[in-house]
Parts: C-alpha cells; sequence; structure tokens
C-alpha cells in the first residue's frame, strides 16, 4: 500500500514536532516542508535530508498538507492550498464564531476544488473537543469546565509577540478554576519600546481581551519559556434521570508535540471524508489510527 505523502507547511514549534510525528508513522512519508526562507530550512539540522521548498507546488504529488502556520494566517494558507486539490489540516485555535466561519469557508473550497479539511485539529480545540462531546452523551443535562494549564500557550504567545515593539512573548494560561484562567504576558521589548503601549496593545486583542491579563516586561523570554502544559476538564450532569454524575479528564503534556501528533493523526483521518471541511468531533474516532478498521475494532471495542 502506498504510503500518505504529508507536507509541513511553516516550520516553528509545531512544525518542527509535525515533522518528526510523519516520520514516526508507519503509513505516511514527508513529502518535504514549506516555508518562507528556503535557505534557513537547508542549514537547520533536523532539515538535512528533508525537502525545503517555499511552494508546495514544488514538492510534486502531496496527499495532505499540515498547516503550522499562525491561526490568523489559516484562512488564507487553507484555501489557497485545497484550491489545488490537496487536502488540509490545521490547527486554527480561536473558539466560536471564527472557527464556524473557517469551518464554512474551507467547506465551500473542499466542494468547489474536491479537497478536504480537518479545521482546529489540536488539543483544544481539538481532542478536547471530542471529550466535550462524549462528556455530553454521557450526562447531557449539566456544567462542563475546562480548565487550563498552568502552562504556555501558543497562540496567545504568538499574538503577543507580533505586537509593535515586542521582540520576543510567553504567554501563560493560569488556571483559576470553574473554565475561568488568567494570562500572565511576559514580554522581552524591543530598544525604546513603550510597556504602556505594549500592555494596551496585547490586553486589547482579541485574544486576551476576556481575560484577565497582566504585562510583564522581562530581560530574557528564552530563560522563562516551558512548552508544559495541560488541562483538567470536570463535567457534572445527569445521566437520565440520575443526578450527581461526575467525570473528570485531566492529561500534563508537552503542548507542540501533542498538537502535532493530532495534526498528523487527523492527517490521517481527513483522506477518509468526502470533500468539505471538519472539525474533530465530526469524524469517526478510528479514522484517525493506522491498520485495518476491523481489526482496530476488536482491540478497541
Amino acid at each position: 500500500m502506498s504510503k500518505i505523502r504529508i507536507a509541513v507547511v511553516s516550520y516553528g514549534n509545531i512544525g518542527k514536532y509535525s515533522v518528526e510525528a510523519v516520520q514516526a508513522a508507519s503509513d505516511m512519508e514527508l513529502a518535504g516542508v514549506v516555508r518562507r526562507s528556503v535557505s534557513a530550512g537547508t542549514t537547520s539540522g533536523e532539515l538535512t535530508n528533508v525537502k525545503v521548498v517555499s511552494e508546495i507546488s514544488d514538492l510534486g504529488k502531496v496527499d495532505v498538507a499540515i498547516l503550522c502556520s499562525p491561526t490568523r494566517s489559516i484562512p488564507e494558507v487553507a484555501k489557497n492550498i485545497m484550491s489545488k486539490g490537496i487536502c488540509t489540516v490545521d490547527s486554527f485555535d480561536i473558539h466560536g464564531n471564527e472557527m464556524l466561519k473557517l469551518r464554512k469557508l474551507l467547506d465551500e473550497t473542499g466542494k468547489k476544488y474536491n479537497s478536504k479539511a480537518i479545521i482546529s485539529a489540536g488539543w483544544d480545540p481539538g481532542s478536547d473537543s471530542v471529550v466535550r462531546t462524549l462528556l455530553k452523551a454521557m450526562a447531557p443535562k449539566g456544567l462542563t469546565y475546562t480548565n487550563f494549564g498552568p502552562g504556555m500557550s501558543m497562540g496567545h504567545s504568538v499574538v503577543a509577540k507580533s505586537k509593535v515593539g515586542v521582540k520576543d512573548a510567553l504567554s501563560m494560561t493560569i488556571p483559576k478554576g470553574t473554565g475561568v484562567h488568567r494570562r500572565m504576558v511576559y514580554v522581552e521589548l524591543e530598544s525604546g519600546a513603550s510597556i504602556e503601549k505594549v500592555t494596551k496593545d496585547i490586553k486589547s486583542d482579541s485574544y486576551f481581551v476576556n481575560d484577565e491579563t497582566y504585562v510583564i516586561p522581562v530581560p530574557s523570554v528564552d530563560d522563562l519559556k516551558d512548552m508544559g502544559h495541560g488541562v483538567l476538564m470536570e463535567h457534572k450532569g445527569v445521566s437520565g434521570k440520575t443526578q450527581n454524575q461526575l467525570f473528570e479528564f485531566r492529561m500534563k503534556i508537552n503542548n507542540p508535540a501533542l498538537t502535532a501528533q493530532i495534526l498528523v493523526s487527523c492527517a490521517r483521518a481527513v483522506l477518509k471524508q468526502q470533500p468539505g471541511a471538519y472539525t474533530m468531533p465530526e469524524i469517526p474516532p478510528v479514522d484517525y489510527l493506522p491498520g485495518d478498521k476491523e481489526a482496530l475494532l476488536k482491540v478497541l471495542v
């Protein structure tokens, strides 16, 4: 059986771990990495034997593109690649209406160009969304609280770093309980930058505007970075007419490594869908796994 040819688009933290996860998958092969600066890729030690290009069309046949670009660039990048008939998976991490708008956009694109997409394929949104769906099925009435951290939020850190005057940034998510969080944003400022203006710009961004946010200047962000993160989900509800059903799901993780592994699993699953766009709860869980479905069910059921 021919292997699934994967392109990794953008090579930051998630891109690096995505390359490793593809290389570890027995049913996949890495077609190459797409990044803006090809020369940078050719000098990177871990990419020595990997084809690095600036255009995905230079990689030849590609079945699925794993998009590791910043969230706000995903709609344009995904639409462009899907228009070439290539499937995509991404870790778009803005919940709510923005995610639904992306799903609609890529669903229309996929049906037009006979391609497919799984969006928001990280761990939250993503695999946690699947767990929340199962908890709701187990106790339809009730409340679910999702508590993140303490840990580094990659999406929030990228947004903070993008602000004028910020050389580097680290956004830590601190859980306060019952799904309420505090954002501790550590910033390394460019020479002459105003901490007051940087603070205002970060706090007014939609990524931060709904959370208690503190912006703290530091001499070196690199000295503070730790890729660890975690989640605790609690669901208390009613099964049928029986009250007080309580479920917990907890994990402690390396953030980009888990995100990359989920993206790679979704790269396998996306090929099994009809043209259009999907979120992870819409996909049969067995589709994420390699191997024969009947053999898998004998072990899993």
